[in-house]
C-alpha cells in the first residue's frame, strides 16, 4: 500500500512566476496595488458580507486591551482598513495601521474620516498609517500592546521571519492575532466550500475587477498556507505563549492569539 504524502507547510507564500522572497514579496504588492479600487466591494461580495463579522468577532474579544486608553496597536498589512476602523470603534486605544501598498492606504485613511461620525460628534481624526513592509518595520522595540492582522500574514513571503518581526514590536506581555483563512476539513460542506473557493469565486473575482491571476492567487495561497495546529505551532517556536485558536464558518478561517512572553522580574537580592 503506497503512503500518502505528508504535506509540507509553506515558509512563506510563493505566487505564480516567483523563485524567492523578494520576488514573492514583489509580487504581491504589485497584486493588491492593482486590485485596491474594486478590493472592498470584492471581499463583501464574495463572502456574502460574513467577512464584516469576521472582523466585528475579533474586535470584540480584543476589547480587554481596546479600552485601554494607553494602549497602542498595530494593525498589519492592514488593506483600505477594515479591520483597525473595527478595532478603533471597539475602545480607546491608539490605533495605527501599516501596509506596503500604497494604494491601500490610500483608501484606508479616506474611509477613517467618512462615514464614521455621529450626530452631533466631531468626526474622527485620520487614522495613522505607515507604509512599510512587514518583515522590515519601522518601528522600535517593544512598541505595541496588541498586533493584528486580518487575511495578510498568509501573504508575507517568510512566515518565520513575520512572526519574529511582530515579537520584536511587541511589548513584554503584549498581544498578537492572526485571522487568516484555513483549508475546512474534508467532507461535503467542506468539499462544497472548496468547490465555490477554487471554481467559483476565481472567476466572479476576475470578472469583477479585471485581475484575475489574484483571484487565483488567492486560493492557491489559502491551500498552501498553514492548518491551525501548523501555525499554533510555529508561533510557539517563534517565542509565543498562551496560544489558543478558534474556527469560523464551517472552519474556513481560523483567528490565533498569543502572548509575547512577559520579561522575568529582577531579583531585588544583592550581592554583597
Amino acid at each position: 500500500m503506497a503512503k500518502a504524502a505528508v504535506r509540507s507547510p509553506a515558509k512563506g507564500t510563493q505566487p505564480e512566476g516567483t523563485h524567492t522572497e523578494a520576488e514573492a514579496s514583489q509580487k504581491v504588492r504589485e497584486m493588491f496595488t492593482e486590485i485596491a479600487p474594486s478590493y472592498d466591494a470584492l471581499n463583501h461580495i464574495l463572502s456574502l458580507q460574513i467577512d464584516r463579522l469576521w472582523r466585528a468577532r475579533t474586535a470584540k474579544l480584543l476589547r480587554p486591551i481596546l479600552e485601554r486608553p494607553d494602549a497602542l496597536v498595530l494593525d498589519l498589512c492592514c488593506g483600505t482598513g477594515d479591520l483597525a476602523l473595527a478595532l478603533r470603534s471597539s475602545g480607546k486605544a491608539r490605533i495605527i495601521g501599516a501596509d506596503f501598498a500604497h494604494t491601500m492606504l490610500v483608501r484606508a485613511r479616506a474611509k477613517s474620516i467618512l462615514g464614521h461620525s455621529q450626530p452631533l460628534t466631531p468626526d474622527p481624526p485620520p487614522l495613522p498609517l505607515a507604509e512599510a513592509d512587514a518583515l522590515r518595520l519601522p518601528f522600535a522595540d517593544s512598541s505595541f500592546d496588541l498586533v493584528t492582522t486580518a487575511f495578510g500574514f498568509r501573504n508575507l513571503a517568510n512566515y518565520e521571519a513575520g512572526l519574529c518581526e511582530i515579537h520584536r514590536i511587541l511589548k513584554p506581555g503584549g498581544t498578537i492575532a492572526i485571522l487568516e483563512f484555513t483549508e475546512p476539513p474534508a467532507g461535503l460542506l467542506g468539499n462544497l466550500y472548496r468547490w465555490y473557493f477554487r471554481t467559483v469565486l476565481p472567476r466572479i473575482g476576475g470578472w469583477l475587477s479585471g485581475d484575475s491571476a489574484a483571484y487565483t492567487y488567492l486560493p492557491k495561497s489559502v491551500s498552501r498556507f498553514f492548518r491551525p495546529p501548523e501555525l499554533a505551532s510555529l508561533m510557539a517556536s517563534a517565542g509565543y505563549t498562551s496560544l489558543e485558536f478558534r474556527v469560523w464558518t464551517l472552519e474556513t478561517v481560523a483567528l490565533h492569539t498569543a502572548v509575547k512572553r512577559a520579561a522575568a522580574p529582577k531579583s531585588s537580592h544583592q550581592t554583597r
